[in-house]
């Protein structure tokens, strides 16, 4: 629930309130690389393979005709044997990205535009404000965010061919 700062030019010290408390709000997401239609869980907990589960059988819902494959990174909670039986079961497919590339999983930029319209150069008087502002970005991502997203969230990612890599 923290301040995220923007930049601040003063001439004197300037003090920027921070909401008090040490609340969590978590979100685990999967998003759609064509649609961009987001499917969310929420909480105030942690995510462990349960919450995982949960946005499985939450996706699984959805009814979808195509093959789901679900990339992850390498979280325990992601990899633990709860997690692949119940996407194998429900036909997902899972797969994890290695380790320390974020930025192969388009749903990091999504959160990295969130924290840039919700919670950037904003403060939150608290828990219920921050958790609303939240929420009501991640509502309007399909809306409002569309073509904003639609740029961002391109599958354009840089690939290398022909490499030569140095060892030492």
């Amino acid at each position: 629930m923290g301040s995220f700062l923007g930049w601040v030019w003063s001439a004197s010290r300037l003090f920027v309130r921070s909401a008090p408390g040490r609340q969590r709000f978590n979100v685990l997401g999967a998003l759609n690389a064509v649609s961009l239609e987001l499917v969310r869980i929420a909480n105030d907990q942690y995510i462990k393979a349960e919450t995982v589960c949960e946005l499985l059988e939450k996706i699984s819902a959805l009814g979808l005709s195509t093959p789901v494959t679900l990339v992850m990174d390498n979280a325990r909670y992601q990899r633990c044997k709860l997690v692949q039986n119940l996407a194998s079961s429900l036909g997902i497919e899972l797969l994890f990205l290695p380790s320390y590339s974020p930025n192969l999983n388009l749903i990091e930029r999504l959160w990295k535009f969130v924290k840039k319209k919700a919670l950037n150069s904003r403060r939150h008087n608290d828990f219920k404000e921050f958790q609303l502002s939240i929420n009501d970005c991640l509502d309007r991502t399909a809306t409002e965010y569309h073509d904003e997203l639609k740029g961002l969230l391109n599958h354009k990612f840089q690939t290398f061919e022909n490499v030569s890599i140095l060892t030492g």
